[in-house]
């Protein structure tokens, strides 16, 4: 990919919302404003997710196996769901050095209004032919 290419691929993904995936795990979704030489993203109207930590994960399931020794958990509840913790962050750098994963949120009637065009978001590498 040419350094235009590169710079239209960025371009096309300006106010779009992105998922980004951190080397400590946490997710932050926001719309992608813009970017520098250093790989990092600014993005705008941010929440951060993050996994349980495995305390969290540990205690949960002490408090499973407590409840079915009680006899309170049905038999099929071998399960345990364990949500992801979120907040808003609003205006975001996130450093390029730490980001592993990007993704693009887009709805079937972007991805057809593309095709009508033309365009394929991932065509020659996409996003991760840039990094």
């Amino acid at each position: 990919m040419d350094e235009q290419e590169a710079i239209d691929f960025l371009s096309s993904l300006l106010n779009k919302y992105l998922r980004v995936t951190t080397t400590d795990t946490r997710m932050f979704y926001g719309v992608f404003k813009c970017t520098d030489p250093d790989r990092n993203l600014i993005l705008a109207h941010a929440h951060e997710y993050r996994h349980p930590t495995p305390e969290q994960v540990a205690a949960h399931a002490k408090k499973v196996a407590a409840a079915k020794d009680a006899g309170e958990a049905d038999a099929d509840d071998d399960k345990m769901t364990l949500g992801m913790t979120s907040r808003y962050l609003g205006l975001i750098v996130v450093p390029g050095e730490h980001i592993v994963k990007i993704e693009v949120e887009e709805f079937a009637s972007q991805l057809r209004a593309a095709a009508r065009k033309g365009q394929s978001l991932w065509s020659e590498g996409g996003i991760s032919g840039l990094l």
